[in-house]
């Protein structure tokens, strides 16, 4: 980890100290990594003596997160769908931004007109590729590693007031990583390092309850969000004959199954378990635009494929993009676009 060294770690302890107002900001419609890490970061912060911390978010996090969240005081997150007044002010007003999760402003949504036009100090925590170095005081960018929240950790472990000792995270800390950390790779399903099975170990060790985590992320969701996944599954899901498997969620039937946010997280994977399935993709009909989500089994890049064809990227194994289409035309298009993809990209490696 390369970005982790003396001299970074330094320079970021230098800013903490020197900010009296830090805000932390994360990607729009954050994710159980994007959380995580979040609020460890925050609650690093508390225990460096910063008083006026905000974590200042596009829109809601899933109520499944509330776990995670509630660990903040309420009135520290500020969410510019419900006060962009007051958004837009802890941003303009902070002397240090914290950027999580993200490699480009354009991934906060509403807030990347705030943060480009910010003279803040910002620092960078983030496992995405290609970020744009030049916007940030601090960079920390690690592409091998399994998460956000698995590199926040990293990053306090190495700074003075942790010193390698786990034992002095911040509970609520170790839970946010922890959790974090076991949503982006799918329960250490997907991007496990050895240093994420470290991770995982010295946080155990400390005391985070996994068990408490998981039954939080798995068994406290709605009866109709267990209905949607059924219908998805024997009515939406389609295989191809070069093994891409996608469904298509229109927004009828997301009415249909009194759909909330975050309800679908996790359903890309299950086409995975398909022996001749090599990538899945999962279409979902929004106001503006259809939003993709790609997953992929090794040697198969899901990232290649979402820069190429669905205006996006992320990880080889796990990405996403969006298309600007009648969601009628979108099947047609994954199946002639995947069978591009598969045909002259990866068969022909």
């Amino acid at each position: 980890m390369e970005d982790i060294n003396p001299r970074n770690i330094d320079s970021f302890m230098r800013l903490v100290g020197d900010a009296a107002r830090p805000v932390i900001v994360t990607h729009a419609k954050p994710d159980g990594d994007a959380i995580g890490s979040s609020v460890a970061m925050y609650h690093f912060l508390r225990m460096a003596g910063k008083s006026h911390v905000r974590l200042v978010l596009n829109d809601r996090y899933p109520a499944f997160l509330d776990f995670i969240a509630s660990q903040v005081p309420e009135e520290d997150i500020i969410i510019h769908d419900v006060a962009p007044g007051p958004a837009e002010m802890a941003i303009r007003e902070s002397d240090l931004i914290l950027c999580l999760d993200f490699h480009a402003f354009h991934r906060t949504r509403n807030l990347e007109s705030y943060l480009a036009g910010s003279k803040a100090a910002k620092v960078l925590a983030d496992h995405h590729l290609d970020p744009d170095r030049s916007l940030y005081a601090v960079s920390f960018s690690e592409t091998a590693i399994s998460s956000a929240s698995e590199l926040v950790y990293q990053i306090l472990m190495a700074t003075p007031v942790i010193a390698g000792d786990a034992s002095r995270i911040p509970a609520a800390a170790a839970l946010a990583m922890m959790a974090g950390m076991t949503t982006d790779t799918n329960n250490l399903n997907n991007s496990v390092y050895p240093s994420t099975l470290e991770m995982a170990s010295e946080l155990l060790r400390c005391g985070v309850d996994r068990d408490l985590i998981l039954r939080k992320i798995n068994q406290e969701h709605s009866e109709d969000r267990l209905r949607l996944k059924g219908y998805m599954l024997k009515d939406l899901l389609q295989v191809t004959e070069d093994g891409v498997a996608y469904m298509v969620l229109d927004r009828e039937a997301q009415r249909k199954y009194r759909m909330k946010e975050g309800d679908t997280e996790g359903f890309v994977n299950e086409p995975l378990s398909i022996g001749k399935v090599r990538m899945s993709i999962f279409a979902r009909e929004e106001d503006s635009e259809i939003r993709i989500s790609i997953r992929s089994k090794n040697g198969t890049s899901a990232n290649r494929c979402a820069g190429l064809f669905f205006n996006g990227g992320g990880h080889e194994n796990a990405a996403g993009g969006k298309l600007l289409m009648p969601v009628g035309e979108v099947e047609e298009y994954i199946r002639k676009h995947t069978h591009i993809y598969m045909t002259e990209y990866e068969d022909k490696k």
